[in-house]
């Protein structure tokens, strides 16, 4: 049996593909940083995910709560009026979900399901993973950072580095992985 070649294929049309591989840790501190509409891109990728999970839990917290709850919720002058606790429970149910996917992703790879396509990753400024308390200060700092009419975000045209807001105050930093990089 012999061994695989590392040869390039013979003939005109013959395109050599780089191999996939994981990133080293120089290679890593040396990234650059990511650009704003990629940053978004892998938001709205991430927000269909989000959406879903918000559905499946939603849906099973209205089952749960028309079990045990007093499911009263009505239609008046054409708006669903419902109970304040169920709605107060599906405003828990919707920052705790979201909290927690991107938590996950983060402490786990770096990566969002969005961020894999879209080749961005985060990791604080010593380049290693995010912390839990990194992770929760990035996360509830950005939902202010992009409601205010996206200053947090443009705040990345004035830092050196290219940094939101979110990410100088998290010691985070979001960075653009090369073509031939494996996701994990």
């Amino acid at each position: 049996m012999s061994a695989p070649s590392n040869a390039a294929p013979e003939g005109k049309n013959a395109s050599v593909k780089p191999e996939k591989r994981l990133i080293t840790d120089e290679e890593l501190a040396s990234l650059p940083r990511s650009g704003l509409l990629r940053r978004l891109a892998a938001l709205l990728y991430d927000m269909f995910l989000v959406g879903g999970i918000w559905v499946t839990c939603g849906f099973i917290l209205l089952m749960l709560y028309g079990l045990v709850g007093d499911n009263t919720s009505e239609i008046v002058d054409g708006a669903i009026q419902t109970s304040p606790v169920l709605s107060f429970l599906q405003l828990i149910m919707m920052v705790s979900t979201v909290t927690a996917f991107y938590l996950w992703f983060w402490r786990r790879t770096g990566q969002t399901l969005g961020m894999i396509a879209w080749r961005i990753r985060v990791i604080n400024t010593d380049n290693q993973p995010v912390t839990v308390r990194q992770g929760l200060v990035r996360f509830y700092l950005a939902w202010p950072a992009f409601w205010l009419a996206g200053l947090g975000y443009l705040w990345m045209y004035i830092d050196k580095q290219g940094d939101a807001i979110h990410e100088k105050l998290s010691d985070t930093k979001t960075v653009l992985l090369p073509k031939h990089t494996r996701p994990f």
